[in-house]
C-alpha cells in the first residue's frame, strides 16, 4: 500500500511545535510493509488542506492524517475529508455519550462547539480516543482510504496502536524487518566506499548509510512474504557488513553508545570515575543518563584550570610547562591521579581545544587528548577533531570518551 503522512495545523508551519507524529507514523507504516511516499504539512485552511488530499491521492491508496479534529472553527479535517471524498457528517451516538460522560465526571460544562467532536462521516469507521475527547475515524472509497487521527502525539499514538493498526493490518501483505547498525570513528563517505558494492547491488534487503552527529548508522531492510524470511534476509547483509566494517560497528540493535557502554559496565561490575576539563561534566552528565549506573558510577571531576588540575589530581606544573596543558602527557596524568583518589577500576580523563579559540601552535582547536586507567596501565588517545564548532567538539569528545572505554573492556584495538 503506498501512503501519504499529512500534518494538519498552522502552528506546525509557524515552528512552535515540532512535528513527530510523522516520524512515528513513518516507522509504523513501514513496519507494517507499506510504503510511505510522501509527507505533507498544510496549515488551517480548507481550500489548502482539500488540494493537498486530493495531490495526495493521485499517487496513494492511503492517506494518514494527524490534527484539526478539535472543537474550534479552525479545525476542519473532518469537514474537508468528506467534501473530498463526498460524504458528508452525521452525529454519532456513542462519541456524543463518551462526551457528556466525560464532562460529566470532570463536573466540566460542555459548549456548543464540544458537541463537533461528536459529528463523524456517515460512511466511517470510528476510532475511540481514550486519551482525549476527539475521536478518529476511516473513511474508504474507490480503493482510497482517509484515515484521520488527533493531533496531541499522546492521543495519536494511543489511537494509532489501539484502534488504527489493527484496522491496517486487513491491508497488509508483506512484513517489513529492518535492523540499525551503529558504528564510531568512520566517516559516512568511508563507510559508503566500503559498503559500496552491496549498495549498488542491492534489490532486497535494502541498505542505506546515514550520518548522526558525529556517528554513522547503517539501516538494513527486507519485505518478504513472512517476518521470519525478512529476519533471516536482514541478518545475513549484516553479517556481510560485520565482515567489512566490524571494527567501527558498536550496535546492531539501534543502541546509543552510552547505553551500550553502560550496560557493559553494570553486567561486568565495572566501576568508573571521570576527570573532565574540555568537556565540563558533559560525559558524567551523559553516563549518568543510563538507569542504575550509580552502582558502579563513583564520582566526576571537572579540573578546567592548570590549578584543579594540579590539586585535585596531582598533574605536575613541570608536564604542563614542558608539553603544554593539551597533551597526552596531561591525559595520562589526570586519568593515573584520579586512580590513585578513587580507586576505580575506569579513569577516564579528557583535556583538549573545543574552541573557538585556545589554539596555540601545534595545538589546533579540536585536539583532544583522552587518558584511560584500565587494569594496571594507562592508555591515552589523541583525536584531532573536524572543529565544526564549540558544542559539536564536545559532544564528540564524549563520543570518542565512551568508545575508548567500550574498546578498552572488549579487549580491542584503541586506536
Amino acid at each position: 500500500m503506498k501512503c501519504a503522512i499529512l500534518s494538519v495545523g498552522t502552528e506546525i508551519l509557524f515552528g512552535q511545535i515540532t512535528n513527530t507524529n510523522s516520524v512515528y507514523l513513518s516507522q509504523q507504516l513501514n513496519l507494517l510493509g507499506f510504503d510511505v511516499l510522501y509527507h505533507y504539512t498544510v496549515g488551517d485552511n480548507d481550500e489548502r488542506l482539500a488540494e493537498i488530499i486530493k495531490l495526495a491521492f493521485k499517487d496513494c491508496d492511503l492517506v494518514i492524517a494527524s490534527g484539526g479534529l478539535g472543537p474550534t472553527e479552525d479545525d476542519m479535517t473532518k469537514e474537508t475529508v468528506c467534501k473530498v471524498m463526498g460524504d458528508h457528517l452525521v452525529e454519532h451516538g456513542p462519541s456524543k455519550e463518551f462526551l457528556l460522560k466525560n464532562a460529566a465526571k470532570l463536573n466540566h460544562k460542555l459548549t456548543e462547539n464540544n458537541f463537533k467532536q461528536a459529528m463523524m462521516p456517515s460512511q466511517a469507521t470510528v476510532f475511540d480516543n481514550d486519551a482525549g475527547t476527539a475521536p478518529g475515524f476511516a473513511l474508504e472509497k474507490d480503493g482510497k482510504t482517509a484515515i484521520c487521527m488527533p493531533g496531541p502525539p499522546r492521543e495519536m499514538t494511543r489511537m494509532y496502536q489501539r484502534r488504527v493498526k489493527p484496522y491496517l493490518e486487513q491491508f497488509q501483505k508483506d512484513v517489513i524487518y529492518y535492523k540499525t547498525v551503529r558504528l564510531f570513528g568512520k566517516g559516512e563517505s568511508s563507510l559508503e566506499t566500503e559498503l559500496l558494492d552491496l549498495i549498488d547491488g542491492q534489490t532486497d534487503p535494502t541498505i542505506a548509510t546515514y550520518a548522526k552527529e558525529g556517528e554513522c548508522t547503517v539501516r538494513v531492510a527486507s519485505k518478504r512474504a513472512t517476518a521470519e524470511e525478512a529476519e533471516q534476509a536482514v541478518s545475513k547483509t549484516v553479517e556481510l557488513i560485520e565482515q567489512r566494517v566490524g571494527e567501527y560497528i558498536y550496535s546492531i540493535d539501534d543502541e546509543e553508545l552510552v547505553q551500550v557502554v553502560g550496560k557493559k559496565l553494570l553486567e561486568r561490575g565495572i566501576t568508573i570515575s571521570s576527570a573532565e576539563s574540555c568537556t565540563g561534566g558533559m560525559f558524567a552528565e551523559t553516563l549518568t543518563s543510563v538507569p542504575g549506573i550509580s552502582e558502579v558510577f563513583d564520582r566526576s571531576l571537572v579540573t578546567y584550570t592548570y590549578k584543579a588540575k594540579m590539586e585535585e589530581l596531582g598533574v605536575k606544573r613541570e608536564t604542563i610547562d614542558t608539553y603544554s596543558v593539551y597533551s597526552k602527557e596531561v591525559a595520562e596524568e589526570m586519568a593515573l591521579g584520579l586512580w590513585k583518589k578513587s580507586g576505580s577500576k575506569i579513569c577516564i580523563s579528557i583535556t583538549g581545544i573545543a574552541g573557538p579559540g585556545g589554539d596555540m601552535p601545534g595545538k589546533p582547536v579540536g585536539l583532544i587528548d583522552i587518558g584511560c586507567h584500565f587494569r594496571g596501565q594507562t592508555y591515552v588517545k589523541e583525536v584531532q577533531m573536524r572543529n565544526v564548532n564549540r558544542n559539536w567538539n564536545r559532544h564528540y569528545a564524549v563520543l570518542a570518551m565512551l568508545d575508548l572505554i567500550n574498546r578498552l573492556i572488549d579487549g580491542r584495538n584503541i586506536n
